[in-house]
């Protein structure tokens, strides 16, 4: 068994998405003084590899904290915009830019998720229509490459339960077998 750990780091002053706030993290407590450490984080619900809930872009949308644990868990494969897309798994691009014309054909494969990572990137209307048809959007992984190309694996990135929250950072992993 492998295990590929996808997801950034979260630190002081990271980049953010254009337009959203910047991440602060402080020390507040530290061994020396208080004899324990303690951070106080500031940061966005999208900030670094993150799961979106379907309330993210959709006003009647459900959120994080009521979407079952196992709809983030799921056997997975890594594929490119031109692949035939397999049916019920969780589909991982790592390139090209996924844009609306897309949608059908990701509809029709209805994936567990859809994963995006490494330089792929997601179009925000593309994003917003998988979201409202039920498809979780899990996005802005790394490693991707250290995944197996054409070979199912088992795919991880559970969200912390922010109520009514809009989405979550998540620590992602893929265990190879």
């Amino acid at each position: 068994m492998k295990i590929i750990d996808l997801s950034q780091s979260i630190f002081d002053g990271m980049d953010v998405y254009p337009g959203d706030p910047e991440v602060h993290i402080q020390q507040i407590h530290n061994l020396d003084k208080e004899g324990w450490r303690l951070r106080y984080l500031q940061l966005s619900s999208h900030i670094g590899t993150h799961a979106d809930a379907f309330a993210h872009m959709d006003e009647n949308g459900t959120t994080i904290d009521n979407i079952p644990l196992e709809k983030y868990i799921g056997k997975t494969l890594l594929v490119k915009i031109d692949d035939e897309f397999p049916k019920n798994v969780g589909l991982a691009f790592k390139e090209d830019k996924l844009d609306l014309s897309l949608f059908g054909k990701l509809k029709e494969a209805e994936p567990l998720f859809v994963v995006v990572g490494n330089t792929a990137e997601f179009d925000v209307e593309l994003e917003r229509k998988l979201l409202q048809s039920g498809i979780l959007t899990i996005t802005d992984l790394v490693n991707m490459d250290e995944l197996p190309q054409g070979k199912e694996f088992m795919f991880y990135g559970v969200p912390l339960k922010i109520k009514d929250g809009d989405g979550s950072p998540i620590r992602a992993f893929a265990i190879l077998d």
